[in-house]
């Protein structure tokens, strides 16, 4: 069983979540907005990847930052600080397997077909 985390609004979500229901993937879907993330789990998944690929410096959780704020965001510690205190700048939908491994990151149709097939 794998999880998907994300929030349910967000557009990328609703097209990896509806990606994987046509084709039958079962997962389990963990909503950071009512779930809340753990800073173990960031730190999980920031021993993975690298925090500047984890972090969503494009939508508009970022953009409303102050240039203050963004420029204290200069290494892992100080990206799970903000990521856990504010998860919808986390980039979505993040995709783990059972035993914890990050497989997926974002949607991207051929990524999909190439990890779920």
């Amino acid at each position: 069983m794998i999880i998907v985390y994300g929030i349910p609004n967000c557009n990328t979500v609703k097209k990896a979540r509806n990606w994987l229901d046509e084709r039958g993937v079962a997962y389990e879907f963990h909503d950071y907005k009512k779930k809340g993330i753990s800073r173990e789990k960031l730190d999980h998944w920031l021993h993975q990847l690298p925090w500047e690929k984890l972090l969503n410096r494009s939508g508009m959780t970022w953009r409303k930052l102050s240039d203050e704020q963004k420029n204290e965001i200069t290494s892992a510690d100080s990206a799970a600080v903000l990521m856990q205190s504010s998860t919808s700048i986390i980039k979505r939908p993040l995709i783990e397997n059972a035993n914890g491994q990050v497989i997926s990151l974002g949607f991207s149709e051929k990524e999909y077909e190439q990890a779920f097939s």
